[in-house]
């Protein structure tokens, strides 16, 4: 702990020292609005600005994107109070040191005076009223205008943009840190055009503050000169306008560089790559059209009165320029056609060289037979959407995202069959009739419909395929008939849930470990491997999934595997601890309108699984032994007491010790793969409980 805090202080006291000489600098720029200052050091204060305001442009041409540069709001703002606080100092000292010369504000100021007026006060006054009038008219209006409607669209488009980004995250195509990072950028780039639309005002507001310094100081001056001085008005206006024309230029001319940078900043858009990147590779596409302007400028050079040299050879320049760009991109094209063909090579040579790829095995594959997969071209969309919705909801219900759906056909299928593949193993197949409907009948009589009567594959029920001209027949005999693309993704939806735990890797596992607070990842280390090893942590959340129940609650299941670690090893009493205390969770997701309809065992079979129990010295159950003959009859008046109850759409569990739980659930496991058993332990105090009968 000594060396992490030893190492730290370092850190924090560059960070505060920094912080502090920043606020330093913000104080003697307001400083400056109110203290006189000399001229050397408002030389050195005016070069600092031009040169801030150089840097400034430099940085906004070479950005990739406009987010590269976030901080230029608060940057402009800085620098516009800065050349404010400059034009004051030096409106001070134009009024107050004036009449002592050209020098009287710095070197800089009459160095400027003497470059850009020619020593005539009118040239400085023009060209600074063009610099104000392109500063103010053009540049900063049209970056006032981007910026607002760049901000208007940002915003409108944000809540797309978020939507998008969970649909990402629920179809496993990121993972919760880059749809952090996708959300912090949308949210920085709302504020950032969002601020631009204010920091534009900025620029606004310096040209006109610049023209009535102006003012200020050619008329403050003039009367300063002649009434304090006793300068003549002709000299007095000589001397002060040239110096506060000078004063303009200075601080316009950084103005504009800054305007300009907000420009090429805002007009960026969504573009990526600097400036001359971008400006060079859009102009330079298109060689016709630098040669239509390469004729226009040979038009103009041959037309008598106009100097041949320039545009003779700017015609000259663009006519080489076009002729060159065709040359280099069929080059660039045919080293692109190269490189992908030898690729291609390297890949197939590749797949001839290594078996990997024939030893891979799609997590979930759907196999089509020939006519089937024909006759489901056209929906190959509605499908690829229905299921990232599925995964989607998946996502939710579990707490865990399935992989991709792998869609073929397969010869070795029948034309009209599919098969549902996990993991390479045939867990389901049936018959898919596409010009057909299903109708589910339950327990009722088969309508006096032409059809063939079937089971449903999801659930198992008396159903009937009708053909497409029944469908208004069926509804009005109370029917619902079901299209075969859903009746194919309900069953294939049924099949995933039946078979949650081997969907579950432990790559699954790891990376829905690695999305927790560091908290729940510490104590996932401390009980790893000491408690509990991390195959019997996967383990525990297969069995989980096995029964449907949800993972969605990492959090409290890692809490309760850790009460329980130190006094079990096996996975199986590890679950059932962890059952109780998902038992709300549990009950919730079960109950229809808050009501949990319960089938109960009865007396006679909760006395048949207590007297079976195997229980060591300590009283611990070790094993369920029973007669065979019991256990059939077991099942079947379990079998029929729910299958009873299920044709007629009766939503229930089964109700039972917490010690027989296990083992009723292993009995019904397999002729009820959905059907939910809970112990009393697991039924909550604010559970209302509804009992609709016992298997007795």
């Amino acid at each position: 702990m000594t060396d992490v805090a030893g190492a730290s202080r370092p850190k924090q006291a560059e960070g505060s020292s920094k912080d502090i000489g920043f606020a330093m600098s913000i104080v003697f720029i307001l400083c400056v609005f109110f203290l006189p200052i000399p001229a050397f050091l408002l030389d050195a204060g005016l070069a600092f600005s031009i040169g801030l305001s150089v840097l400034i442009l430099m940085v906004a041409l070479w950005i990739q994107k406009p987010l590269d540069f976030s901080s230029f709001p608060t940057v402009l703002l800085v620098a516009t109070i800065l050349r404010l606080s400059l034009n004051i100092a030096t409106t001070r000292l134009i009024l107050s040191h004036g009449s002592e010369g050209a020098t009287a504000a710095g070197y800089i100021i009459s160095g400027f005076s003497r470059l850009v007026m020619s020593g005539d006060f009118v040239i400085g006054l023009t060209v600074f009223a063009i610099i104000v009038t392109v500063n103010f008219l053009v540049i900063t209006k049209g970056a006032t205008r981007i910026a607002e409607v760049g901000a208007r669209f940002t915003l409108d488009a944000i809540p797309g943009k978020q939507m998008a980004i969970d649909a990402d995250l629920s179809a496993g195509l990121i993972d919760e840190r880059e749809a952090q990072l996708c959300r912090r950028e949308l949210e920085e780039e709302s504020a950032f055009f969002g601020s631009m639309d204010g920091a534009s005002k900025f620029v606004r507001g310096d040209a006109i503050a610049g023209l009535i310094i102006l003012a200020v100081n050619v008329f403050g001056g003039i009367i300063i000169g002649v009434t304090r001085h006793g300068m003549t008005l002709a000299s007095a206006a000589d001397v002060y306008t040239k110096l506060s024309v000078g004063d303009g230029l200075v601080s316009q001319i950084p103005a504009l560089i800054v305007s300009l940078s907000a420009g090429l900043l805002v007009s960026k858009g969504g573009t990526r790559g600097s400036a001359e990147q971008n400006i060079l590779r859009q102009l330079g596409m298109y060689p016709r059209a630098l040669f239509v302007a390469a004729s226009l400028m040979f038009i103009l050079a041959l037309i008598p009165g106009l100097p041949l040299a320039p545009f003779g050879a700017l015609g000259g320049v663009m006519a080489f320029v076009a002729y060159l760009i065709p040359k280099q991109a069929e080059k660039a094209r045919l080293l692109k056609d190269e490189t992908e063909r030898s690729l291609e090579r390297q890949a197939k040579q590749d797949a001839k060289e290594s078996a990997r790829d024939l030893l891979r095995i799609a997590p979930v594959e759907l196999l089509l037979g020939k006519q089937l997969w024909a006759g489901l071209l056209p929906y190959q969309a509605e499908l690829g959407q229905r299921v990232l919705r599925m995964r989607r909801n998946f996502a939710r219900d579990y707490g865990f995202v399935f992989p991709d759906i792998k869609l073929s056909d397969d010869l070795d299928v029948r034309p009209k069959h599919y098969q549902i593949r996990i993991q390479g193993a045939l867990v389901a197949t049936n018959e898919l009739q596409l010009k057909r409907q299903l109708v589910i009948l339950g327990r009722g009589s088969a309508p006096d419909l032409a059809g063939e009567e079937t089971t449903d594959p999801a659930f198992g029920m008396r159903a009937m395929w009708i053909p497409d001209a029944m469908i208004e027949e069926a509804r009005r005999l109370g029917y619902m008939p079901i299209d075969p693309v859903s009746a194919l993704l309900t069953h294939v939806s049924e099949t995933l849930r039946n078979n949650l735990a081997q969907l579950l890797t432990y790559k699954d596992m790891r990376a829905l470990i690695e999305r927790l607070e560091p908290e729940y990842r510490k104590l996932v280390d401390d009980m790893a491997p000491s408690l509990i090893t991390q195959s019997t942590l996967q383990s525990v959340l297969k069995l989980l999934l096995a029964e449907r129940v949800s993972i969605r609650n990492l959090e409290l299941i890692l809490e309760a595997i850790a009460e329980i670690a130190p006094f079990a090893r096996r996975a199986e009493a590890i679950v059932e601890h962890v059952r109780v205390r998902l038992g709300s969770q549990i009950c919730s997701d079960l109950a229809v309108e808050g009501v949990l309809c319960v089938l109960r065992l009865g007396p006679r079979w909760d006395l048949f699984f207590h007297e079976r129990m195997k229980r060591d010295a300590k009283g611990e159950i070790i094993g369920f032994d029973a007669d065979p003959a019991q256990i059939e009859k077991f099942s079947q008046e379990a079998g029929a007491a729910i299958r009873e109850r299920m044709e007629r759409g009766e939503s229930f569990i089964v109700l039972t010790t917490p010690e027989a739980r296990p083992y009723v659930r292993l009995l019904l496991s397999r002729p009820f793969p959905s059907q939910a058993v809970l112990s009393h332990m697991e039924v909550g105090g604010g559970v209302q409980v509804k009992s609709v009968g016992a298997i007795s």
